[in-house]
C-alpha cells in the first residue's frame, strides 16, 4: 500500500462537468473559496487527503507504526526491489 499520490503541479485542464448548483454554493460557502474553480480545487484536494487518511489510520493495527526510520527505509527498499523484479 502506497499513501503517496503523484499530482503533477498546476496541469489544467479544460472540462464541461454538470454540477449541482446548490451543492456548489453551498461549498463556496462553507470553504470560503471565492471562485468556482477554487472551490473545486479545494473539494478535490480534500478528497485526496480524506483518503490518505483513512489509508493512514488503517495501518494503525499493522507493524509498520513501531518500525523505526531506519526499518521503515528498509520495509520501502525491499518493496521497490520486489516490485522492480515483478
Amino acid at each position: 500500500m502506497y499513501l503517496a499520490y503523484s499530482i503533477p503541479p498546476h496541469e489544467d485542464m479544460k472540462t464541461l462537468v454538470h454540477i449541482d448548483e446548490q451543492l456548489l454554493k453551498k461549498a463556496m460557502v462553507l470553504s470560503g473559496a471565492k471562485t468556482k474553480d477554487e472551490t473545486i480545487q479545494m473539494a478535490l484536494k480534500e478528497l485526496i487527503r480524506a483518503q490518505q487518511r483513512r489509508e493512514l489510520i488503517s495501518l494503525r493495527s499493522s507493524d509498520l507504526l513501531d518500525l523505526s526510520l531506519d526499518e521503515l527505509y528498509e520495509v520501502r527498499h525491499n518493496r521497490t526491489r520486489k516490485h522492480s523484479e515483478s
